[in-house]
Formats: C-alpha cells, sequence, structure tokens
C-alpha cells in the first residue's frame, strides 16, 4: 500500500485533492488507519485516479465523472456524453473568437484614430439596384448578432431564389435601417441582385434601391476582422471633408470566399456636402 503522499505523487496529482475525491466518495482509499487516521492506498487504485483526471480534462463535472464510473455507463451514452462536451467546448470557443474579433476591432479603431485615409475613400456613383431581398429585426448592431442574422437571411434567400428558378446577376448587399429616437430594433436588409423581368410574389420581395449621386465607399478586405475599423475610418473622412451621411449605407460583398479572411467587401455610404 501507498500512503496518501506517495499515491499523489505516483497519480500526479495534490494531496488536497485525493481528500476532496475522499469526503464526496469518489476516490476512497483502500485503508484508513483507525488510531492516526492516515489514509493507504493500493496501486490498483491509479486505474480509478486517471480515469478521473481524464474526465475532468475533458471538461465533465466530479458529479458527471462519478456517474460515469460507478453507474456502468454504457460506451453509447458516455459517446453521447463526450459529443455535448464537445459542442459546449466549441461553442465557447466561438463566442471567446467572435469576442476576440471585436477587441481586435475595437483596438484598430482606437489606433487609427487620427489618421485620415485619403486615397482609400473614393466618392463615385451608384447605380439603381434591383434586389430580391428579406429583412428581419435585430435588438442591437453587435457582430455576435448581426452576422449569424445576415447569414440566415441569405441562406433562407438563396433557397427562394434556386426554388424559383431565378439566378442572381450581382454580388449580395447588406442595408441596415436605424430606429428613430425612442425606437427599438434595427431592421437587417440582406439582398440579391435579380433580372429586370422577375416579379414580386408570395416568397420573393422585390425592391429597389435609387442610385446614388454622391457616395463615399472605402474597401475592406477580410470579413473577420477589423470591419469596425474601416466603417469607423470612413465616418472621420466624411467628416473631416464636409460631407454628411444622407441615406442607408451599403455593404456590398465584390469577392465572397469560403475563407472569410479572403473576401472583400465594399462599404458605400451616400452623402451631401454640408
Amino acid at each position: 500500500m501507498f500512503t496518501i503522499g506517495d499515491f499523489a505523487r505516483h497519480g500526479r496529482v495534490s494531496i488536497r485533492m485525493l481528500r476532496h475525491y475522499d469526503a464526496i466518495g469518489l476516490l476512497r482509499p483502500a485503508h484508513v488507519d483507525q488510531s492516526s487516521g492516515y489514509r493507504f492506498y493500493e496501486a490498483a487504485q491509479l486505474s480509478r485516479l486517471n480515469r478521473i483526471v481524464a474526465l475532468k480534462g475533458l471538461g465533465f463535472t466530479l458529479q458527471q465523472v462519478q456517474t460515469i464510473l460507478d453507474e456502468d455507463i454504457s460506451t453509447e451514452e458516455l459517446r453521447g456524453m463526450l459529443r455535448l462536451r464537445r459542442a459546449e467546448l466549441q461553442a465557447a470557443l466561438a463566442e471567446a473568437a467572435s469576442g476576440l474579433a471585436q477587441i481586435e476591432a475595437r483596438l484598430r479603431s482606437i489606433e487609427n484614430e487620427g489618421s485620415m485615409p485619403q486615397e482609400d475613400v473614393v466618392i463615385r456613383q451608384l447605380p439603381a439596384v434591383r434586389l430580391a431581398e428579406l429583412s428581419a429585426t435585430a435588438t442591437s448592431f453587435s457582430p455576435d448578432e448581426t452576422g449569424p442574422l445576415v447569414g440566415r437571411l441569405f441562406d433562407e434567400l438563396r433557397l427562394r431564389l434556386n426554388s424559383a428558378g431565378v439566378a442572381p446577376t450581382g454580388p449580395r448587399t447588406v442595408y441596415f435601417e436605424t430606429p428613430d429616437e425612442g425606437d427599438y430594433g434595427i431592421v437587417v436588409h440582406v439582398g440579391l441582385p435579380v433580372p429586370a423581368g422577375v416579379t414580386e410574389d408570395a416568397d420573393l420581395q422585390i425592391v429597389s434601391l435609387p442610385p446614388v449621386e454622391r457616395a463615399a465607399t472605402i474597401v475592406h478586405r477580410g470579413m473577420t476582422h477589423g470591419f469596425l475599423s474601416t466603417s469607423q475610418l470612413l465616418v472621420r473622412w466624411v467628416d473631416a471633408h464636409g460631407y454628411r451621411f444622407d441615406g442607408h449605407a451599403r455593404e456590398v460583398t465584390l469577392n465572397s470566399s469560403e475563407n472569410p479572411d479572403e473576401s472583400v467587401a465594399e462599404l458605400q455610404a451616400p452623402v451631401v456636402t454640408t
């Protein structure tokens, strides 16, 4: 038999942890000296300790670990628990990645304050565009909310166009309708250009965005990082050059890619002179 100190050393855990496992019934000592209270363990118990450590490392709670070890969980049940844990970890990773991207965007925005992109912003006319469109309401401009919403809307819009036998004639367009003072909810519009012969029906809403005489435009490369910084650069440029915004800005995808970092989009903001 091994003392608790030796067993902790062989199992690469702390004595405090072994005492806790004993207290909750997860790993009892093989023998406890009645006079001294000293705990003793057998070498065979290292196998259970290894399983406990491994399951903890996978993110299971000690209660779940005890259930797995003591209730003869089947392989299929354990596989289901592991799949659920994998989904939880993937969701946590996605949330952490999204949070990191937002922090990086804020940092870039702060770092770019005071700089003015002279050559990156172009004033030009925008032609009228006829879109098949879907819209939905978001509660905020947070990328965590608007990003997935835009993706779902485009997926649904493509399904409806495919069902109608309509092929888009141009890149996807996104624009936001902001509420008036005191109102809540941001209307997110997504659209794909369609030919003039396509008519509106119960599944397809057709809208015509009018031509824009003067728009301040800027290109953004990579859709996962820095869009906030790019849009705020445009805001500062517009303000510094004597313009003001006049209507809904459009986000037009110029080069779509399965790799978001390779995608290219143009932010198009109608402006007038002040």
